[in-house]
């Protein structure tokens, strides 16, 4: 298979979930039998043992902004960890919960309501032309900067001035 994820099908996934689940075989055994990664095959148990078969259908969909706060929220509360936590959502990508839990904590609640999917725009709008609010008080904060720099360098200069001022009147006095 050439750079994506490999597939399994559900009935693989329910057998070796039902395997593991008896407890007659081990992790580690089952990884080697398969050929598939201990981690890949806890989460299909927990899917299983959590949902039941449906928990092996991987079916991708969209997630609303208060179902995925719900999810973080859950993470974060309880402390389980992100398998942990798509086992108990049924959500068959662990990767959309980091996701969540990072826009949740770097952003803000409210950003997990955004729906960002798909290509960003090319062309930039022309009706949007007037600069942000941000952008005029950055302006304005670096604009203050450098007339408080400007007025610091007249200060050393005119200081530098009067020192060279005293020591030249002392040189000739004797």
């Amino acid at each position: 298979m050439s750079g994506g994820k490999k597939k399994y099908t559900t009935d693989l996934k329910f057998e070796i979930a039902q395997k593991y689940q008896k407890g007659n075989v081990s992790l580690n055994d089952l990884s080697k039998e398969y050929g598939i990664d201990e981690s890949l095959i806890r989460e299909w148990k927990d899917a299983y043992s959590k949902h039941g078969i449906e928990g092996l259908c991987t079916t991708y969909g969209t997630y609303t902004g208060d179902f995925k706060a719900t999810v973080v929220e859950y993470m974060h509360n309880t402390g389980a960890s992100i398998r942990q936590t798509a086992a108990h959502f049924n959500i068959p990508t662990r990767g959309s919960i980091a996701k969540w839990e990072r826009i949740y904590y770097e952003q803000g609640k409210e950003a997990l309501y955004i729906d960002k999917r798909g290509r960003p725009r090319k062309m930039k709008d022309t009706k949007k032309n007037t600069p942000k609010q941000s952008n005029i008080e950055k302006n304005e904060d670096l604009l203050a900067e450098v007339q408080r720099l400007r007025m610091e360098n007249a200060y050393l200069k005119k200081l530098n001035a009067l020192i060279q001022e005293r020591e030249k009147s002392e040189k000739e006095t004797k």
